[in-house]
């Protein structure tokens, strides 16, 4: 599955974008997509008992006054969130809960992610750390920063 953009240039296939989602380097992406190597000994080199978080989509803008961050959290309770600031690097950490299976003796499609999630970004701007709000609303985590002013443009003398 690929898309394209307007003059059909190739943006990324299934396995790329899947790879950027995860966000780990080590992930092979087969040539030609994964249709390519369907059945092939790569497939085995997944251990479904293996831990791995997944990794939070966010949303990351600025206004004029603030740098804003939103991720979609829909079936995280607040209590679940761990959100934290340091050195300029936001951490937003949680769980999403299946909720209650019990008696499922077969999946025919699992495509939802449960489980630990953690994403790190590095702010691409300067924040006042005093001046942050966190809001959880409709499955959607809005955490607001104050930006810290930059002075005008300073000139070093070169000795």
């Amino acid at each position: 599955m690929a898309r394209r953009n307007r003059d059909d240039d190739l943006l990324l296939e299934e396995d790329e974008l899947t790879a950027a989602f995860l966000g780990d380097d080590e992930i092979d992406v087969p040539q030609g997509g994964a249709a390519a190597n369907a059945g092939s000994p790569a497939d085995d080199q997944w251990d479904e008992d293996e831990a791995v978080p997944g990794q939070l989509a966010v949303d990351v803008y600025e206004t004029k006054e603030r740098l804003v961050v939103k991720a979609r959290t829909a079936g995280v309770n607040k209590s679940e969130l761990d959100v934290s600031i340091s050195d300029n690097q936001l951490t937003i950490r949680g769980t999403l809960s299946a909720g209650n299976e019990d008696g499922v003796e077969n999946y025919f499609l699992q495509e939802c992610y449960w489980g630990e999630f953690s994403r790190t970004i590095a702010l691409p701007v300067p924040v006042k750390e005093e001046e942050i709000e966190a809001v959880l609303k409709d499955g959607v985590l809005t955490i607001s920063f104050g930006k810290l002013k930059q002075d005008t443009v300073k000139k070093i003398q070169v000795l």
